[in-house]
C-alpha cells in the first residue's frame, strides 16, 4: 500500500478500524507520523514484527518495506492519526534553523517516548476530524508546521531522520531478495529499492540466478505457501496474500501448474 499524491502541505488524516485491518506492501514515498489512540498498530518487516499500542508514537521513514496491520482493543475500534510530511516542506523547516542536520541515511522506524507536548498537539487535533477525515490543506500547514517544532523538543534523532532525503543506494540484490520476495512489487519498485534502474536490475538478476525475476519469484513464493501449508497447518484462504499473490484463484492456478495438485490437496 502506497500513500501519494499529498500536496507541498502535506496531509494530516485519521483511520478508524472496527475489524482487524491488514494492509497488503507498505512503502510511504513521504515520512510519516502516525499517533496511536486506541487498538494496535502492527508493522512487520523482512524478519521483524513490531507492535505499538495505546499512546505510541512514530515516525516511519520514507522507502521503508513492509506491511501493517491495525488491531481493535476488544470492543474498542482501532484509531489513529496520521501526519506525512512532503520533502520540499521538511527542507524548507529545517533550512530556517541555526543548525541544520547532516543528511543521511536512516533505516527502520522511530519509536518516541511519550510526552505531554506530544499528547497535547494530538488531542487538539481530534475536533477538526468531527466534520471530516482530512484537514484542510490550509490548516494542515499550519499544524505540521506546530508539529515539527514539538518533535524537535521531543527527540533530538527526529532530526536525523526527517532530513534524510537520501535514494536508495545499491546494494546486495541476493540479501535483499531472499529477505522480501514475499513482498508483491512491481519489478521497477524493486530494481528501485536496490539503487537500480530495471534494465541494471534484470541484468544483475540473470547473472546471481540464472533465470528472470518473475520465475524466481513466482518459485520462491510457492515453496514458502506450500511449507505454510503442509507444515504449519494453514490453510490457502490464509495466506496467499501474505505469499505475495493478488487472489486466491491465481494462486491455486499458478500453485497446480508448479506442484501438480491443488493447494488444498497438500498433504
Amino acid at each position: 500500500m502506497e500513500y501519494t499524491g499529498a500536496d507541498v502541505k502535506g496531509r494530516i488524516f485519521v483511520s478508524c478500524k472496527k475489524e482487524k485491518h491488514y494492509s497488503r506492501e507498505l512503502i510511504l514515498d513521504q515520512h510519516a507520523l502516525v499517533y496511536v489512540f486506541a487498538g494496535t498498530l502492527e508493522l512487520s518487516y523482512a524478519d521483524q514484527v513490531h507492535r505499538f499500542t495505546r499512546g505510541t508514537t512514530l515516525l516511519i521513514p520514507r522507502n521503508q518495506l513492509g506491511r501493517m496491520a491495525k488491531l481493535p482493543a476488544e470492543d474498542v475500534p482501532f484509531r489513529s492519526l496520521s501526519i506525512l510530511f512532503p520533502e520540499a516542506l521538511l527542507r524548507k523547516f529545517y533550512a530556517a534553523q541555526a543548525e541544520n542536520p547532516a543528511e543521511g541515511k536512516w533505516h527502520g522506524h522511530l519509536a518516541l517516548e511519550k510526552h505531554p507536548l506530544l499528547e497535547s498537539l494530538f488531542s487538539s487535533l481530534l475536533p477538526y476530524f468531527e466534520m471530516r477525515d482530512e484537514l484542510p490543506p490550509e490548516l494542515a500547514g499550519i499544524k505540521i508546521a506546530e508539529c515539527l517544532t514539538v518533535l524537535d523538543a521531543c527527540n533530538p534523532q527526529v532530526k536525523r531522520l526527517l532530513s534524510a532525503f537520501h535514494e536508495p543506494g545499491k546494494i546486495n540484490l541476493a540479501d535483499f531478495m531472499e529477505q522480501h520476495f514475499l513482498y508483491n512489487l512491481p519489478l521497477q519498485k524493486l530494481a528501485y529499492l536496490t539503487g537500480r534502474s530495471l534494465s541494471t536490475f534484470k541484468k544483475d538478476f540473470k547473472k546471481v540466478y540464472q533465470t528472470t525475476p518473475r520465475r524466481w519469484l513466482t518459485r520462491k513464493r510457492l515453496e514458502h505457501a506450500h511449507y505454510q501449508i503442509a507444515v504449519k497447518k494453514r490453510k490457502p484462504t490464509e495466506i496467499f496474500i501474505d505469499a505475495g499473490f493478488e487472489n486466491l484463484s491465481h494462486f491455486s492456478f499458478v500453485f497446480k501448474k508448479h506442484f501438480g495438485y491443488n493447494p488444498t490437496q497438500v498433504q
